[in-house]
């Protein structure tokens, strides 16, 4: 089976927060449980930031792969004026731009965004966890910007968590000190943590606990997906929102066991005989000794804890959080070459990646994904293929259980809005990168949406992002998404005045979003209830629990 996750995820030093003594809140002053932060006070939006909000204790020395701790009191006023570091990664995703200061082991801290002028405003509260395959990603990127939906009356947050061998890393030494709680889902675990912060201080931001939305895209609708099972993130939001992707089928989880082995795989990798070796060791070092090692760490375990089974079987048992669901992908989440690689876009070479790529199963993939002639119709085929494989299917599939075994609303998207050229700046940087690399054959432009080509729309942030010639068009759609987005996290249904009407998903109907938005038919459980026999067979094959 085709990887995908590094072709198609293209969705600096600690920072020490400085502490004054002044005794009396102003408008730009909060106090948290934890003590009095200062934000950026009141923009001409109207909005107030308060950036880098710690939410935990730093984790370090011995709380390196644990559980985070409850955040310690400070005196005085915690300074809120800059995003806190990004947690430890490699630079591996080239449409990534961070505004942190650097990396740090310290990481684990929060931004806010709101326009509530008193905590009795009580406003819907969305919290956004970022995507990059859980290797990457920072709650800084300016594609998650909070300003223009906090104009629009939510109160948002964005979260850093814990990311590949820091946030995802298990070991049977780990698991015995863990007092029956597992290892390896330690970056969840931090979510977690913020998402209790928030039911404990976000009135304070004006924002209201008992209205809480999660939402994220790619690895952060994995996220969104993987809490709404938890029994342990259960009460803590009222709706969710899942951009591409979720736990089931290509991005499943493993068990506690085969993680655990793994886990203890990846240590001999980096030459390491115990875990105290490990947590002794600087975070860069283990960082770098940890992109090196051939074994990853970076999947989400069933530790018996957050997780106690698989997620699929959680939903079908019906014991997920009965909440509003909004979920869908794009319709360019793969492309073409994810697939085929160098074979020709005809007819006889798309037929020889199947028969390589999914042995015994080829004639049936060909019958579902068929190209009648060489060219566009090859292109098509795998196109929808690599993208149903990769994050269709599987962000389907949460939704089909989650409806089948809930009485809550669910709704549906595609997202079918490719981006529109590159601008003058944004092209000469591309073609500047190009260059440093060797070529490998032409490359076809992107078809489509790509993956991770929502998010900009969705959280009103195109102006955010120069890479690309916005038209009036585009912030059209941006606009009507925004607004469906908007609406769902205050009222937990889509839809508003002056919008098209999004059917609930139990009508077999799903919101097409594009310049002419309209509710279609989905068209897609034929060829996912194949992918489902698909995978279900390939799991069995390969013993995972």
């Amino acid at each position: 089976m085709v990887r995908l996750w590094a072709g198609l995820l293209l969705s600096a030093g600690m920072i020490q927060s400085g502490y004054t003594q002044v005794p009396m809140p102003s408008p730009d002053r909060v106090m948290t449980g934890a003590g009095l932060v200062e934000g950026l006070g009141s923009q001409a939006s109207g909005v107030r930031e308060f950036r880098g909000v710690p939410y935990a204790n730093p984790p370090l020395g011995a709380l390196r792969w644990a559980a985070p701790q409850a955040l310690r009191r400070w005196s005085g006023v915690r300074q809120a004026r800059q995003f806190g570091p990004r947690c430890m990664q490699q630079p591996v995703f080239s449409d990534m731009v961070f505004r942190s200061a650097g990396i740090a082991e310290d990481c684990l801290y929060l931004n806010i965004w709101t326009a509530a002028k008193s905590p009795a405003e009580r406003l819907p509260v969305l919290v956004y966890f970022y995507g990059g395959g859980l290797i990457a990603g920072d709650s800084s990127e300016p594609r998650y910007d909070g300003e223009n939906l906090a104009r629009a009356g939510l109160v948002v947050l964005t979260v850093n968590y814990r990311l590949g061998v820091f946030g995802f890393f298990a070991h049977p030494e780990l698991t015995r000190e863990s007092h029956g709680q597992g290892s390896g889902n330690y970056g969840l675990l931090d979510q977690l943590a913020a998402l209790r912060w928030v039911q404990a201080n976000i009135e304070a931001f004006g924002g209201d606990p008992a209205r809480v939305t999660i939402a994220g895209e790619s690895a952060g609708s994995i996220s969104v997906c993987a809490h709404m099972v938890s029994p342990l993130s259960k009460g803590l939001f009222a709706r969710a929102i899942g951009e591409s992707g979720s736990l089931i089928g290509t991005l499943r989880t493993v068990s506690l066991a085969a993680s655990e082995k793994n886990g203890t795989l990846v240590a001999a990798q980096m030459g390491s005989k115990s875990l105290s070796e490990l947590r002794a060791l600087r975070a860069d070092r283990l960082l770098e000794l940890a992109g090196k090692a051939p074994a990853r760490s970076t999947d989400v375990t069933v530790d018996g804890y957050f997780l106690p089974a698989l997620p699929a079987q959680l939903l079908k048992a019906g014991v997920q959080a009965h909440i509003p669901l909004l979920v869908g992908s794009n319709t360019g989440e793969g492309q073409p070459g994810n697939l085929l690689g160098k074979a020709p876009p005809t007819v006889g070479g798309y037929r020889a990646v199947l028969k390589r790529e999914f042995p015994g199963w080829d004639d049936e993939v060909f019958a579902h994904y068929p190209a009648a002639s060489d060219g566009e119709a090859v292109l098509a085929a795998a196109q929808d293929l690599a993208g149903d494989t990769f994050i269709g299917y599987s962000t389907w599939a949460w939704l089909q259980l989650a409806t089948t075994s809930g009485a809550s609303p669910t709704y549906y998207y595609e997202f079918a809005r490719a981006r529109p050229a590159m601008s003058a700046s944004g092209a000469a940087a591309a073609a500047a990168a190009a260059a440093k690399t060797a070529p490998d054959g032409a490359e076809l432009p992107p078809r489509g949406a790509v993956h991770s080509g929502e998010i900009e729309y969705a959280l009103g942030n195109l102006p955010g992002n120069g890479v690309y010639a916005w038209t009036d068009e585009d912030r059209l759609v941006s606009r009507t998404m925004r607004e469906y987005f908007v609406n769902f996290v205050k009222s937990g249904d889509p839809n508003g005045a002056g919008l098209v009407r999004w059917p609930q998903f139990r009508t077999g109907m799903r919101m097409r979003i594009d310049i002419d938005s309209r509710a279609v038919p989905v068209t897609v459980t034929t060829r996912y209830r194949f992918l489902e026999r698909y995978f279900a067979a390939r799991q069995s094959a390969e013993g995972t629990k």
